[in-house]
């Protein structure tokens, strides 16, 4: 009988899997802490008006948002106090809401262009003016939907 000799197999040090673990952890803690959910910064105070018949917007992804308020103290010094117009994170002209609106449809999918609403955030104490000329602006845009924020107020029995 030939003797088998074990020269040419030699053993694999076992690769430790402990560590990945940590790795993972690591990893998941740092997107958690670098990941911000906010959208826009508020450069307008805004207190919605009340409303008793309220209705919930169904797709949050496809509106569209514009603040119309007075500023925030910190920028009041340079923007003063009248009610401005903020579309993302800077004061606009109603002339500039033609541009907002062709940029946030082509951020959207064709097929929900028809879709996109137009989320109005008023201050209760701005002027009607202000609102009538968005509305004007948007209706030169096809923009026709819609849609107000508002608190609720319970109904009086």
């Amino acid at each position: 009988m030939a003797k088998f000799s074990k020269k040419g197999k030699r053993a694999l040090a076992a690769f430790s899997m402990s560590s990945t673990s940590d790795i993972v952890f690591m990893l998941i803690f740092f997107f958690m802490v670098s990941t911000t959910m906010r959208e826009t910064d508020k450069l307008v105070m805004v207190v919605s008006p009340e409303a008793t018949e309220t209705a919930k917007l169904e797709r949050k992804d496809l509106a569209s948002y514009i603040n119309i308020g007075t500023p925030v103290r910190e920028k009041q010094a340079e923007y003063g106090t009248d009610a401005r117009i903020q579309l993302n994170d800077s004061f606009r002209n109603v002339s500039d809401i033609r541009d907002f609106i062709a940029v946030e449809r082509e951020s959207m999918g064709e097929a929900d262009r028809p879709f996109m609403t137009t989320v109005i955030r008023a201050d209760q104490n701005v002027r009607m003016g202000i609102i009538s000329d968005v509305k004007q602006e948007l209706r030169r845009c096809s923009a026709l939907k819609i849609m107000y924020t508002a608190r609720t107020v319970d109904k009086v029995k």
